[in-house]
């Protein structure tokens, strides 16, 4: 008898937050109370994270009202340690799912140094393929300093 219900499908988002809970994913950046902060593949802004719920959820509605305001408020969490890790001038957060169908927020350093041409430009108008991918070497600093801002906002 086929299920009327399937088994969603599993996500890049679940494969990270299964690396994530066994401390083997490279660009974890810290455990938060709703999820893990871990640093975007591609960096398009230097300081580029993501905020992943555990355990995953489909999107922001399938949380239950504490959950979701728990999840929210660690994005905004994330945001001021990325801005203060970062120097930014703002941060911009988006939360889609189209293409990788599971909860995840993207938290976007910005800055007021960003060409007149693009600094208004939502994130994924930039040229994605050409943005480095993150590396330890690179931006394991920065990836430090946005777990060290979240400590101390934290409290640990």
């Amino acid at each position: 008898m086929i299920s009327p219900n399937p088994p969603p499908p599993i996500t890049a988002i679940h494969r990270i937050v299964a690396r994530c809970r066994a401390d083997d994913y490279h660009a974890r950046v810290a455990r938060l109370r709703s999820g893990w902060a871990v640093m975007g593949e591609r960096q398009v802004f230097a300081g580029y994270c993501l905020l992943l719920p555990d355990p995953v959820v489909g999107h922001l509605n399938a949380l239950h009202a504490l959950e979701r305001a728990q999840f929210l408020a660690d994005m905004a969490l994330l945001g001021d340690a990325v801005l203060a890790a970062t120097v930014g001038a703002r941060i911009n957060y988006a939360i889609f799912g189209n293409v990788e169908p599971a909860l995840h927020a993207h938290v976007f350093p910005r800055h007021a140094t960003e060409p007149a041409a693009t600094r208004t430009a939502q994130p994924w108008a930039f040229d994605w393929d050409s943005a480095p991918a993150y590396s330890d070497a690179v931006h394991g600093a920065l990836r430090a300093d946005i777990a060290a801002e979240l400590a101390r906002s934290m409290g640990s």
